[in-house]
C-alpha cells in the first residue's frame, strides 16, 4: 500500500495491497518452482536458491502476518506443530524450559516424550500463576518460558507481560502460543513477548482446509536466523498451494474472528444459565479465573473458543456430543464451521482436561441456531 498507515483490518482484507508487477493481479499467483536461476557471475541476483529455504508464495503472507502482529519477520511452517517444536529445537540439550501443564495436547506430548529423551529438561507449571513461573524458572539455566494463552481446552489466562518480565530477568526468551488468539485480540509482541507461534491450521487460516504454522519474531536476530535455519534444514515449508490458501484465508481475517467472538460471548452467557450445564469456561464472563488479565491484554472480545461442563458427568457430554446436527464432532478449531469435542477422549491418559468437559469452537453461523441445536442435545442426552 502507499505510505499512509492503515489499519491492520485493512492491511489483512487487501493482503498488505501487494498488485502483481506484471499482471496487476490483485490476487498473487503460486509459484511452483522448486529451484531458481544463477546469474553469469555465479550469484543470485533474486536473492533466491532453492524451495526448500524460500518460496515467493510465502513472502505475502509472511509479510502480512509480520505486521499483523508488529515484529519484523514471520516464517510459515508446514504445521503448527513444526512451528512450535523449531522454537525447542533451537536450544541445546541441557537447556531448561518452562512450559503450561495445560496446553496444545500434541505439543505437551512431544515435550514430554521427545524433547525430553533428546536432553531439554522440561519443567511443566500452571502457567496462569505468575508466582508459578516464576519458582519455576532458573537463572541462566532457563532458556526459554512458553505460555500459551488462552491454554486450550480449559481457556486459562497467562499475564503476557509479567511471564515477559520473569523470563527475561532470567535470562530467558518467551514465547507464546497466541493460536487462539490471533492478532486480531491479542499482539502479544507488545507485552513483551519474543517469539509468537500460531498454529494457521486454525484462525489465520479459517477455512478447515490446510494444515500450516507460523511464527512471528520480535527482533531480526541471530535467534531468528537459527529458527530460518532449522526450518530450511528439517524441510518443515509450507507448500506452495497451502501458502496460498493462508493467505485467501487471513484476509477474511477481521470479520472472521469478530464475528466468532460475538457469538461465543452470547453463547457463553446463555449456556451459563443451562440447567444442565455446571460450567462454562470462557475469558469474556466476568466470573472466569482469568477475566481480569483478559480485559488487559484482549482487545475487541475473547475469543472464538469455550468449553463447558456437563452436570450429567461424561456420560452426559458424549450423548450431547452425539446428539448436535449443526455442530460438527470433529477435532480442530477456528474454522467457519462450528466443532464440539469431548476432549479428554482425544486426549487420553494423563490429559488435565476433566472428563465432563465438552470443547466448542464457535464458527460463523446464527449463533441463536447454534445454541438451540446445543440445547435439544443437552435436553435429549438428559433424558437418555
Amino acid at each position: 500500500m502507499t505510505d499512509r498507515k492503515f489499519s491492520a483490518a485493512s492491511l489483512a482484507a487487501q493482503a498488505m495491497g501487494w498488485i502483481d508487477p506484471v499482471t496487476k493481479a490483485v490476487v498473487p499467483p503460486i509459484h511452483m518452482a522448486s529451484t531458481y536461476l544463477r546469474d553469469e557471475d555465479n550469484g543470485y541476483s533474486s536473492g533466491r536458491i532453492y524451495a526448500r529455504a524460500d518460496n515467493p508464495t510465502f513472502d505475502q503472507a509472511e509479510a502480512t502476518l509480520a505486521a499483523l502482529e508488529g515484529g519484523p519477520k514471520a516464517l510459515v511452517f508446514s504445521s503448527g506443530m513444526s512451528a512450535a517444536t523449531a522454537c525447542f529445537l533451537a536450544l541445546t540439550p541441557g537447556d531448561h524450559v518452562v512450559v503450561p501443564k495445560v496446553m496444545y495436547w500434541s505439543l505437551r506430548n512431544w515435550l514430554a516424550n521427545f524433547a525430553t529423551h533428546w536432553g531439554l529438561k522440561v519443567e511443566f507449571v500452571d502457567a496462569d500463576r505468575t508466582d508459578a513461573i516464576a519458582a519455576a524458572v532458573r537463572p541462566g539455566a532457563t532458556k526459554l518460558v512458553w505460555i500459551e494463552t488462552p491454554a486450550n481446552p480449559t481457556w486459562s489466562v497467562t499475564d503476557i507481560a509479567a511471564a515477559a518480565d520473569i523470563a527475561h530477568r532470567a535470562g530467558a526468551l518467551l514465547g507464546v502460543d497466541s493460536t487462539v488468539a490471533t492478532p486480531v485480540l491479542t499482539r502479544p509482541i507488545e507485552f513483551g513477548a519474543d517469539i509468537v507461534m500460531h498454529s494457521a491450521t486454525k484462525y489465520l487460516n479459517g477455512h478447515s482446509d490446510i494444515i500450516a504454522g507460523a511464527l512471528v519474531g520480535a527482533r531480526d536476530d541471530d535467534h531468528w536466523a537459527k529458527l530460518r535455519t532449522i526450518r530450511a534444514q528439517l524441510g518443515t515449508i509450507l507448500g506452495q498451494t497451502e501458502a496460498w490458501l493462508l493467505m485467501r484465508g487471513m484476509r477474511t481475517l477481521f470479520p472472521r474472528v469478530d464475528w466468532a467472538c460475538r457469538s461465543a460471548q452470547s453463547l457463553a452467557e446463555r449456556l451459563a444459565a443451562h440447567p444442565m450445564v455446571s460450567e462454562v469456561l470462557y475469558p469474556g464472563l466476568p466470573s472466569f479465573a482469568g477475566h481480569v488479565v483478559s480485559r488487559k491484554q484482549m482487545t475487541g472480545g475473547f475469543g472464538g473458543m469455550l468449553s463447558v461442563r456437563i452436570k450429567g458427568g461424561e456420560r452426559a457430554a458424549i450423548a450431547t456430543a452425539a446428539r448436535v446436527a449443526l455442530w460438527k464432532r470433529a477435532t480442530s478449531l477456528g474454522g467457519v464451521e462450528s466443532l464440539i469435542e469431548h476432549r479428554a477422549s482425544i486426549e487420553g491418559p494423563g490429559t488435565p482436561c476433566p472428563p465432563d468437559l465438552l470443547r466448542l469452537s464457535v464458527g460463523v453461523e446464527t449463533s441463536s441456531d447454534l445454541f438451540d441445536d446445543l440445547d435439544q442435545a443437552l435436553r435429549r442426552a438428559d433424558n437418555a
